[in-house]
C-alpha cells in the first residue's frame, strides 16, 4: 500500500515539474493612432475570453510597442484603451507555448464609403462538427450577427433513451398498418 502511494505521489510530482516546464506565450504589437504615429502609455488589457477575469495590463512605451509576456498558452481578449476610452478588442487571440503571438493596433479611420455603407446583408454560415453519440456528420448553421444560431432552424429536439421510448409508444401507426 506503501508503494503505491508513494508511486502516485512521484507520478503527481513529475506532471507538476513538466507543468512548470511548458513554456510560456507572450502578446506583443504595435500601437499607432489615425495619423500613423506611436501611441505612448496606452492601456493593453489581456483577459479572459468573456471578459471576466484580467490577467495583464502593459503599457506601451515611446516607440508605441508592448509586450505583455509570462502568459499561459491559450486565447485570450486583447483590448486597448487609450486615456481611458476603449479603443480596440480582439476576442480570439490565440497563444501557443514558447511563442510570441504579433498583434498590431491601427486606428486609422474608416474611409467615407466604408462608413456610409450599409451594411452587408447575408448569410452566416459555421461549421458545426458531429454531436458524439452521432452518426450524423457535421453540418452547416446559419447564424445571426452575434453568432447565435436560430434555434428553431433546424427543428431538431435532444432527449434521453426514456423520452424516445415514450414517444414510440405514443406514436400513432400510419394507416393501413398493423400493429407492432
Amino acid at each position: 500500500m506503501f508503494t503505491k502511494s508513494l508511486q502516485i505521489g512521484l507520478m503527481g510530482f513529475v506532471l507538476s515539474v513538466a507543468t512548470a516546464w511548458a513554456g510560456q506565450s507572450a502578446i506583443q504589437g504595435l500601437v499607432k493612432d489615425a495619423k500613423g504615429q506611436a501611441i505612448k502609455g496606452a492601456d493593453v488589457r489581456v483577459e479572459s475570453r468573456d471578459g471576466k477575469t484580467l490577467f495583464k495590463t502593459v503599457k506601451t512605451d515611446g516607440s508605441g510597442r508592448y509586450v505583455s509576456d509570462g502568459l499561459a498558452a491559450g486565447v485570450y481578449r486583447v483590448t486597448l484603451v487609450v486615456n481611458g476610452a476603449t479603443k480596440a478588442s480582439i476576442t480570439n487571440t490565440k497563444t501557443k507555448a514558447d511563442q510570441s503571438t504579433q498583434l498590431n493596433f491601427d486606428l486609422k479611420p474608416a474611409s467615407a464609403s466604408q462608413a456610409s455603407a450599409p451594411a452587408k446583408s447575408g448569410k452566416h454560415m459555421v461549421w458545426m462538427p458531429a454531436t458524439t453519440g452521432s452518426h450524423v456528420g457535421g453540418r452547416w448553421v446559419e447564424v445571426d450577427e452575434t453568432g447565435s444560431a436560430d434555434a428553431g432552424a433546424l427543428n431538431v429536439k435532444r432527449g434521453n433513451a426514456e423520452a424516445l421510448r415514450r414517444a414510440q409508444l405514443n406514436a400513432v401507426p400510419p394507416s393501413g398498418t398493423t400493429g407492432r
